[in-house]
């Protein structure tokens, strides 16, 4: 027997109308009389027949449900893609449409649909309901809108694994109260990052008879109100994942959360929660992450947080806590990521950190802690990447031993009132892209920076680095000749220290270097014009193509950078900028300077520099900040400095310029404020938007102030 595929393939047929065109394009075999033949052959004959015919009919049987594709024929039709088609075509059996799969019985019903990253938009059809058998629904990474449907969750009661996760689903969830199911399958939900709002309530029948539910997981919302815990009673016996960070949860942390005795990741950070860390949780022996940084914690760490064996992450950062780090903290030998930073934690640190050996990032920056970091033996952390100490009141020198970790990429310990120098050692590490010894107390980095300077000569130097900060550290001499083999430098400040001689015209050469900070220091003579090739300032496509990366620890800007003490994680947002404030250069300010059209700040406040001011600083067409005030500039105020449409900030006061004629002088004036004020506006209004497209995706992502500071980063 064959079938008419041509003949059967009809969009108007209904599904009885298929299969009756089906069993009529059946049609017996033409066959010869059969020649005589063993019994044997011809009963292998009869067998192949049979199993073929059987194969045909199972096929033919085994078409879609009906039901099941009207409902997904409605859910297409309530979206769209910005790809391509979903193309799902009657022609065409839907159990093979892409993301659909449906199960072996005879109904074919639909049990997974799976259409991530489709860049589907439009709203979630109700007549999803309608598919009793689905399991798996996947449409994560899209574009989707609006409101669940009513009764969305309940209504699927063979529902397995849902993720709606980086869509814009906004409302309240449909957790229905009163239903007459008692149990659902249900083991994983993913809601994170959408727009749903609203309190997740301890009434929910979905959730109360969410028995299999292993994770489950609603960040970067709105939701509010009291972290839910009752699915921790009997409910959910195999829970092991829960994430609620980045939402608007406030309260306390119910002790209920520590009856979720499989727990392995507990994540509630960047909410409102307050009081203390319940001990209850300190008996979750699965415990493999515990996340709650960014929210309003006090109280002590208890010593019995080292019960956690597992424990692989441990962030409490950005909170209220105080006491000391528990002295047996050695004991989580498992500890990979150690972040306590921004707290007012006291004390020293415990001699037993040094013993858990898996640690890749350690960061205690910004508390109260105090001692001798050289009695520490970091040369039992193997794996350390990245070592913020910053901003305490550590003394003694510099700790030797931590530059036997060899794999450190960033390290900081700026802020602090070390003494001593910075060994030699430091050039062994070759992976290093972040250095930080800012405003210490050192009595001899110029000795140390000059050892170094005779072992760059016949080496790389810091292949990697792109971070140089020693600002305030007191440092004499010339800017170190070492400097130029810094390759992939980005940003460089030597500010607030004793540095003599002029400014040397190789860091031009430097091709990365976008950031330069030399204020506050004795550095004397012209500003040389091979200073100005910085190639990465050269054209704003040559900027943005410069490789940016997110910053392993965040960066700080000083208030009298005139950025109200920013802080940023990421080097793409940082601004162009070069700061000579204050030294005793002199000279005329070069016209190469036109050049640099990526930069955005230009400061050389407090020095002498003389003649007139360059026409050519209009070329500098993206410049929001420019300060030439107290020096000895004499002539008019250019005029084509309207041009400069983003200027915020323009000071030259304090220096000896020729008055204009009155009418240009008045002209000058007002073309000058409104072009202040247009750069006001439309920087402000680039901000709101940067944070609308951000806030699009990422919770709270741009809390922003008028110098298009990303706040969360605050808490980082």
């Amino acid at each position: 027997m064959f079938l008419d595929h041509k003949k059967l393939a009809s969009s108007g047929d209904s599904y009885e109308e298929m299969r009756s065109k089906a069993k009529g394009l059946l049609r017996p075999l033409t066959t010869k009389p059969l020649q005589p033949l063993s019994s044997h052959r011809h009963l292998i004959c009869l067998i192949c027949l049979l199993f073929l015919s059987a194969l045909f009919l199972t096929h033919s049987e085994a078409a879609c449900n009906p039901q099941d594709q009207e409902s997904l024929l409605w859910f297409s039709g309530n979206v769209s893609s910005s790809v391509s088609p979903l193309n799902w075509n009657l022609s065409i059996d839907c159990c093979s449409w892409e993301g659909i799969t449906c199960d072996d019985t005879s109904e074919s019903h639909v049990t997974a649909i799976s259409l991530p990253l489709r860049g589907l938009s439009g709203n979630l059809s109700s007549s999803v309901q309608n598919l009793h058998r689905l399991s798996h629904l996947d449409l994560s990474h899209n574009l989707l809108s609006g409101p669940l449907p009513p009764g969305f969750l309940s209504a699927l009661d063979h529902l397995m694994v849902l993720n709606l996760s980086y869509n814009s689903f906004n409302g309240e969830l449909p957790l229905e109260h009163g239903s007459n199911k008692f149990f659902f399958p249900i083991q994983t939900v993913d809601l994170s990052s959408n727009l749903l709002q609203g309190q997740i309530l301890n009434t929910s029948i979905f959730l109360l008879g969410a028995f299999s539910l292993i994770s489950f997981n609603v960040s970067n919302n709105s939701f509010s109100g009291p972290i839910p815990s009752f699915m921790c009673m009997m409910s959910s016996p195999q829970l092991s994942i829960l994430d609620f960070s980045y939402n608007d949860f406030a309260g306390q942390i119910s002790r209920g959360l520590g009856r979720c005795l499989n727990l392995s990741v507990l994540r509630a950070g960047f909410n409102n929660i307050s009081g203390e860390i319940p001990v209850e949780n300190y008996n979750l022996s699965e415990l493999e992450q515990l996340f709650l940084p960014a929210n309003h914690l006090t109280g002590k760490i208890d010593n019995n947080i080292t019960r956690l064996k597992k424990l692989t992450l441990l962030e409490l950062y950005s909170n209220h806590l105080e006491g000391q780090i528990p002295k047996d903290i050695g004991h989580l030998s498992s500890l990979q990521s150690l972040q306590l930073h921004v707290n007012n934690i006291t004390g020293t640190v415990p001699l037993s950190l040094t013993n858990c050996s898996k640690l890749v990032k350690l960061n205690l920056r910004i508390n109260r802690l105090i001692g001798n970091l050289t009695e520490l033996e970091f040369s039992q952390l193997k794996s350390l990447r990245i070592l913020d100490l910053g901003n305490n009141s550590f003394t003694g020198d510099v700790p030797d031993k931590v530059f036997s970790c060899k794999s450190l990429t960033a390290i900081r310990f700026a802020g602090n009132k070390l003494t001593g120098q910075i060994s030699p050692q430091v050039k062994e590490l070759e992976s290093l892209t972040f250095l930080a010894f800012s405003d210490n107390r050192l009595t001899n980095i110029t000795g140390a920076l000059k050892i170094l300077n005779k072992d760059f000569v016949s080496s790389g130097g810091f292949p990697k680095l792109q971070i140089f900060a020693i600002g305030g550290c007191r440092m004499r001499g010339e800017v170190p000749a070492w400097l130029m083999k810094l390759k992939s430098l980005e940003l460089m400040d030597m500010s607030q220290n004793r540095l003599v001689g002029s400014i040397p015209g190789w860091l031009g050469t430097l091709p990365n270097l976008f950031y330069i900070d030399l204020s506050d220091n004795l550095l004397t003579g012209e500003l040389p014009k091979e200073f100005f090739h910085l190639r990465a300032l050269m054209s704003q496509k040559v900027y943005e193509a410069t490789e940016k990366n997110y910053l392993p620890l965040p960066l700080f800007i000083r208030p009298n950078n005139g950025t109200a003490n920013q802080q940023y994680n990421h080097l793409y947002y940082f601004p162009p900028a070069i700061y000579i404030r204050r030294n005793n250069l002199t000279g005329s300010i070069p016209v190469e300077i036109g050049q640099l059209k990526a930069l955005q700040a230009l400061e050389l406040l407090g020095n002498n520099f003389s003649g007139r001011i360059p026409d050519e600083l209009s070329n500098l067409t993206n410049l929001e900040r420019m300060d030439l005030s107290n020096n000895n500039l004499s002539g008019r105020i250019p005029s084509s400095l309207r041009l400069l449409h983003f200027m915020s900030y323009f000071n030259v006061a304090n220096n000896t310029p020729t008055r204009p004629h009155a009418t240009e002088d008045d002209e000058l004036k007002k073309t000058l404020v409104v072009g202040l004020a247009t750069g006001y506006l439309v920087g402000f209004s680039s901000i709101l938007l940067v944070c609308a497209w951000r806030v699009y995706h990422v919770k709270r992502a741009c809390i922003s102030g008028i110098n298009g500071v990303d706040m969360k980063q605050n808490y980082t």
